[in-house]
């Protein structure tokens, strides 16, 4: 037990060596492979322990960027997210029993990153297998399985590897046969690209305006983020008067580039209208305002400024983050809102619901506020109704110090191949960027630095089969979840009741 508990603790660290800051995408096999190899041959009341620890050596190197929020945040959640690898463990120890038994573990493995990626409150999807693939043969199967499926592939590649090891001495021929068939599997997408009908073009402006001072803390110098952005945004309009620069349809700023209700503060919202009249164009502008309904919560949203006219169609952040941008239970005393930097959410963010494009400067719009981007439901359904781009608008300001800038970079560029779309990323202080659907970066400003893109980018109608098929390969993991735990639970109660001593004298009716 103790070797296969250093596999397990390895295994996690390797893992999560495949995400940035590292990057070595190439690590994600043998680390399930490891994970596998530790598990198997347990029962279920041993196999949790190794599953576990991987778990947790995984999740606190993956997300090591949550201290900035606070040590204590850190352990907390990577706890509850490493958790989740508990019934990982009972999963793989019943599917290693099956015939197989790669498919049936990569499965669980899927099933529980999804259930994780969801729960509780909106989970944490970061981590995700295929949030590592960029640059990769399994990438290109993103727009085919989006991303449940494309983490399916990884996953299987890492079962199928275990299988290998385990099987190859006494089947060497079997062990080449499955992973040429394997490479296959894995390779189609690449020399069969999914191919976008480009319908169509718009120029677009995205601005990074940075935070001054220490660049962590945006709410003490919102005035002045703001009025970088106005700023960089007049100095465009003067670029394109004087033919340095192309005019523009639109331009994007980030999230938090108004940290105050820009229709409550006049100081702000005569800033943001004399740049959009100076640039006369439309501006998306990310601002929190008030909730109309409710003046104790707010609204985190993406916000269409038109020129001459003010304010037009706005998109409202999907997935708050928990105990950052709302307090779960508030006034509970599972967690006081008064505890640590929870003073500093003295309302809770409401949710949004709609998943109708913006209509911007003619062009339907997907847009998507910070963690947004790595949730499966927002992007891909805006432009499963009509969206020809993708906008992603983001604050990460307090990591601007830390690889969680360069993981989310690297899921906006996943979901570019994923939808067969351009995105267009504004940060407020790193890293903006344009992606072409192919996953190329075609222009980004560094983090800590300002600077304004202005590209021409394609737009489109086409339909990948990963946006069309929508949540349904991540719900049939789930599916696959439950439906595997009952068998197991059913077969389980069966064995118990036949184990059971007969009781002869029943049997034969009774005594004389």
């Amino acid at each position: 037990m103790p070797l296969r508990c250093l596999l397990a603790l390895v295994g996690g660290l390797v893992l999560a060596a495949a995400f940035e800051p590292i990057g070595w995408a190439w690590l994600m096999p043998p680390a399930i492979a490891a994970l596998v190899l530790s598990v198997r041959g347990l029962g279920p009341r041993r196999a949790w322990l190794p599953s576990l620890l991987f778990g947790l050596t995984f999740t606190y190197a993956v997300m090591v960027w949550m201290r900035s929020v606070g040590t204590d945040a850190w352990i907390g959640m990577c706890g509850v997210e490493a958790a989740f690898f508990v019934p990982l463990g009972l999963g793989l120890s019943w599917s290693l029993r099956l015939r197989a038994w790669p498919v049936w573990t990569a499965l669980w493995w899927v099933g529980i990153e999804t259930l994780r990626s969801g729960f509780p409150f909106s989970g944490m999807p970061f981590g995700r297998l295929a949030y590592a693939t960029a640059g990769t043969p399994w990438a290109e199967a993103l727009p085919y399985v989006g991303m449940v499926g494309t983490g399916f592939l990884v996953a299987l590649t890492g079962t199928t590897l275990a299988w290998v090891l385990v099987t190859v001495r006494s089947h060497p021929r079997a062990a080449v046969a499955v992973v040429a068939a394997l490479a296959v599997v894995t390779l189609l997408p690449a020399l069969a690209p999914f191919r976008v009908t480009q319908q169509g073009s718009t120029t677009v402006a995205a601005v990074q305006g940075d935070v001054p001072g220490t660049g962590l803390d945006v709410p003490s110098v919102h005035r002045e983020v703001t009025a970088n952005h106005v700023d960089l945004t007049r100095d465009l309009a003067e670029a394109v008067a004087a033919g340095e620069q192309p005019p523009v349809d639109f331009v994007v700023w980030p999230e938090n580039s108004t940290a105050v209700d820009p229709f409550t503060d006049p100081g702000i919202h005569a800033g943001i209208v004399a740049a959009s009249d100076a640039v006369d164009v439309p501006i998306i502008v990310g601002g929190v305002s008030t909730d109309p309904l409710d003046d104790t919560q707010v609204l985190n949203q993406g916000i269409v400024y038109e020129p001459g006219l003010g304010s037009g169609d706005r998109y409202t952040k999907r997935h708050p983050v928990p105990y950052g941008e709302y307090i779960p239970f508030r006034g509970s005393s599972l967690i006081p809102s008064t505890y640590g930097k929870l003073r500093m959410v003295p309302r809770d963010m409401v949710r949004g619901t709609s998943l109708e494009p913006l209509r911007v400067a003619g062009v339907r719009v997907a847009d998507a506020i910070c963690f947004d981007v790595a949730y499966d439901d927002g992007i891909a359904g805006q432009v499963a109704r009509g969206a020809q781009l993708v906008t992603v608008q983001t604050s990460n300001a307090m990591f601007s110090r830390t690889s969680q800038l360069d993981q989310q970079f690297e899921i906006s560029r996943l979901r570019a191949l994923e939808t067969g779309r351009w995105v267009v990323v504004a940060a407020i202080n790193g890293i903006s960027g344009i992606v072409s659907p192919d996953g190329e970066v075609v222009a980004s400003v560094p983090r800590r630095q300002q600077g304004v893109l202005v590209e021409t980018v394609g737009l489109s109608t086409t339909l990948t089969p990963a946006v069309r098929i929508g949540l349904w390969p991540g719900r049939l993991a789930l599916v696959f979840l439950l439906v595997h735990t009952i068998v197991v639970v059913l077969a389980y109660r069966r064995r118990r009741r036949g184990d059971r001593p007969v009781d002869v004298r029943s049997e034969r009716g009774g005594t004389r």
